[in-house]
């Protein structure tokens, strides 16, 4: 349990919205570590209409990639994931996120520490949630130590600043740690 400095701060409120992703999409948001592999991962998956890497599960309204590391937000580095459910199921993005990290770390993936890089998945609506917690029971049966990602309901997202979105694509690397395997 993270605790907040100010006891009263719950998640932190909307900012302005700016649509609802492609016609016929539907969202779902995940957190696994540095979200530019994340994100280069779920990019891969057919079916997967549009991504971009944010803040989200965090106390601070409108905070920026220097503050999130810093650790004293609350907010997950992570992926927002619009998909075509005609081609791709939230149970198949469900299991490709078990795939690309390591869930039985706690706020780590590979070299990089910190809350920000917990294991999350951010659930859109009661389906979600409890597909999610479904897909995390079966996998916990084919590992030794406990998953310890956090299954909550999703908040706000905060696009993360423009030079993150689609870094590793931009930057000509095929990966990052994430890879779908």
């Amino acid at each position: 349990m993270i605790k907040l400095r100010n006891r009263n701060a719950g998640p932190a409120p909307a900012p302005p919205f700016e649509g609802h992703g492609p016609d016929g999409a539907e969202r779902a948001t995940f957190a696994a570590g540095c979200f530019w592999g994340v994100e280069a991962a779920f990019r891969q998956i057919r079916g997967v209409l549009q991504t971009a890497v944010g803040y989200t599960g965090g106390h601070v309204a409108d905070p920026g990639y220097e503050r999130v590391c810093r650790g004293r937000t609350g907010h997950a580095e992570a992926v927002e994931v619009w998909f075509d459910p005609a081609q791709v199921s939230y149970a198949e993005l469900l299991q490709a996120f078990w795939r690309i990290h390591n869930p039985t770390t706690r706020n780590r993936q590979g070299f990089d520490f910190g809350s920000q890089y917990r294991s999350a998945i951010f659930c859109h609506d009661a389906d979600q949630m409890e597909a999610a917690i479904a897909s995390r029971d079966a996998e916990q049966q084919s590992l030794r130590r406990q998953i310890v990602t956090q299954i909550t309901p999703a908040s706000a997202f905060y696009r993360a600043e423009e030079y993150h979105q689609r870094y590793l694509e931009k930057h000509g690397h095929p990966g990052c740690a994430a890879t779908i395997g």
